[in-house]
């Protein structure tokens, strides 16, 4: 059981069952579970090379992983009876620390996020979890993606909810790390203000890359407002110079639609001009451009105004926990969703030929949104923390 003093273990050992298979020290016995099995280590922040061991089982197995607030790191992986494989990925452990005097200045509802905790935290589910070993390097000099966004590019911490950004690390080789300082309600000025964009310069390298998805929140009347041609414009700009002059290598992602159909089943761009503003952006900056505004309008449309309902957060009551009323939010994604979206980012990397695509695990297929993966084939174990509480942003 994982204890401060001793600075690793299980947080829910009643749930596990260990057994052996032979008497090999490291890969002869392997710890297995019908529920999550959650795995913390204490660590510093920095970077991490994860080496699992996964299966030993005489009945096979098959393993997700996923690390800190849900981010998918391993999909069903599976073993035959005995077999045994190691599979390694990097993470990103965090802090909201920045200098001896500045943090990130974080919203109340983060302060429970794994993300945010001293830990390096795994979760091994699945249809039958096997894991034989741990094994937890420290690196230095990895390259690094920065996220930022809102809450459709976050980690989300509960199920249903998800986002492209935590979906991401699943389609890359173990030699880049995903950095996601996405968090939800954020607009551009927001994510200035509260020192998210400070601390993801004081952390990049040359060469490092920065993801940019904002608008859901930044069109809204308050103080955050930007008008698309004007202020917005701006504020993209002074990230993409941040960003250049720290050496590393701005992205421009645009915002995908909310789920808003006419009666012929066509989206309704709800989004007003800021799309459009990015795309000039993109081109004055010379700045690649992945336009995931146009390639989910093609993935809602194939689904349709019924089917959609299934790449978002809809839900009759009862579904989670203590849900007493059904869920059915057309902003935010459930996790299949979310891996769409994901794999329209791996697709945008590949058509504009960022030099990143060499990080992209191989033999990936072309991914067309308009012929998305068939929704009863898509597999998720979820995670146990759930919520009916929408992520802050519309």
């Amino acid at each position: 059981m994982y204890t401060d003093a001793r600075g690793f273990g299980f947080t829910n050992t009643s749930a596990i069952v260990d057994k052996q298979s032979s008497d090999d020290a490291l890969t002869g016995d392997f710890i297995t579970s019908d529920q999550p099995i959650y795995f913390n280590v204490k660590v510093p922040e920095g970077r991490y090379e994860v080496t699992l061991t996964l299966g030993a089982s005489n009945d096979g197995s098959a393993t997700t992983v996923k690390a800190e607030s849900r981010r998918l790191m391993l999909e069903d992986i599976h073993t035959t009876a005995g077999e045994v494989v190691k599979k390694t990925f990097l993470l990103d452990v965090r802090s909201p620390q920045i200098s001896a005097t500045e943090r990130i200045k974080r919203k109340p509802r983060e302060m429970v996020f794994n993300n945010w905790d001293n830990k390096l935290n795994l979760e091994f589910n699945g249809r039958k979890p096997c894991v034989s070993s741990v094994s937890i390097t420290e690196m230095e000099d990895v390259p690094v993606i920065f996220l930022a966004g809102n809450s459709t590019v976050t980690d989300q911490e509960y199920e249903p909810w998800a986002s492209w950004g935590q979906m991401l690390p699943r389609f890359l080789k173990p030699e880049i790390v995903v950095a996601n300082f996405a968090e939800s309600g954020e607009t551009l000025r927001s994510f200035k203000a509260e020192n998210r964009l400070t601390k993801i310069l004081s952390e990049m390298n040359v060469g490092d890359y920065l993801f940019i998805e904002f608008a859901h929140n930044d069109q809204k009347p308050g103080g955050a407002h930007v008008e698309p041609f004007t202020t917005y414009k701006d504020e993209l700009k002074y990230f993409i110079n941040g960003a250049r002059e720290k050496g590393g290598k701005p992205v421009l992602v645009t915002s995908m639609h909310r789920r808003n159909f006419d009666e012929n089943g066509k989206i309704i761009n709800t989004l007003d001009q800021y799309p459009e503003a990015m795309r000039q952006t993109a081109k004055e900056e010379n700045v690649p451009l992945i336009d995931l505004n146009g390639m989910s309008k093609e993935f809602y449309e194939a689904l349709g105004p019924e089917d959609s309902k299934k790449a978002f957060v809809h839900y009759p009551a009862g579904t989670f926990p203590a849900q007493e009323k059904p869920l059915a939010d057309n902003t935010h994604f459930n996790p299949y969703g979310a891996y769409q979206l994901a794999k329209c980012i791996v697709q945008g990397i590949k058509e504009q030929q960022i030099d990143l695509v060499k990080f992209l695990i191989d033999d990936l297929p072309v991914y067309d949104p308009a012929k998305p993966d068939n929704f009863a084939d898509f597999y998720w174990p979820q995670s146990l923390p759930a919520s009916t509480v929408k992520p802050e942003g519309s």
